[in-house]
């Protein structure tokens, strides 16, 4: 099992930024890369970046892309989002995920085991 605990979440106004972090423990080895997905009021979850544990690769969804940075410390098991330039619709609950992928383009949410219980990020205009 892997347990996951984010945090940084909080209220922010738009063009501002945030930091979300999120700790691993457990058996973190037998996951091979970790991911962040957001979901909105009324919304379906949806993939917003993933990382690699070995490489540090990296994948974004289009519409982060430029505004957001994923980042990993493996000493401390930990992944990082830096989020700027944010946005109203960027509001959402954002969860931590990890799993044995087979490519860091897999940004449907069955394809992560492991979640974290969420943060919540509010952007207002």
């Amino acid at each position: 099992q892997v347990q996951l605990v984010e945090s940084g979440g909080g209220l922010v106004q738009a063009g501002g930024s945030l930091r979300l972090s999120c700790a691993a423990s457990g058996r973190v080895g037998n996951t091979n890369a970790m991911a962040w997905f957001r979901q909105a009021p009324g919304k379906e979850r949806e993939f917003v970046s993933a990382i690699s544990w070995s490489a540090g690769t990296t994948y974004y969804a289009d519409s982060v892309k430029g505004r957001f940075a994923i980042s990993k410390d493996n000493a401390k098991s930990t992944v990082y989002l830096q989020m700027t330039s944010l946005k109203p619709e960027d509001t959402a609950v954002y969860y931590c995920a990890a799993g044995r992928v087979r490519t860091l383009m897999t940004v449907q949410a069955v394809g992560y085991d492991y979640w974290g219980q969420g943060t919540e990020v509010t952007v207002s205009s």
